[in-house]
């Protein structure tokens, strides 16, 4: 039971660290809320990336601003036309391999 109560924890510290939940600097309830809000959908979407494109791999377990730098903090040129969206990544970018990986778990279902 204890265990469990200290991994919960643990996911609110990541959330509140990693994807800046505990920021609540406006003096009205809404904009609070819509923040913990948004931080708390950001969480979700982090934990489907580890759970489902990350499966299987070394990053699987990684903390979120690990992923957030690895993943989300990318220089890019976003082609998009009519039926298709591309990334156009440096070639020394060094997580390609999982980015494909990741888009192509995604891109399937």
């Amino acid at each position: 039971m204890y265990c469990a109560r200290g991994e919960m924890e643990n996911r609110l510290k990541e959330n509140q660290l990693g994807l800046f939940a505990d920021r609540t600097s406006c003096h009205l309830w809404w904009p609070n809320q819509f923040r913990l809000l948004l931080a708390s959908l950001a969480y979700v979407l982090m934990e489907r990336l580890r759970n489902v494109g990350l499966a299987g791999t070394d990053l699987a377990r990684t903390q979120v601003w690990i992923l957030r730098a690895k993943f989300l903090k990318v220089g890019a040129v976003i082609v998009r036309n009519t039926r298709r969206v591309r990334f156009y990544m440096a070639s020394a970018f060094p997580y390609q391999d999982y980015f494909q990986l990741v888009a192509s778990r995604f891109a399937t279902g």
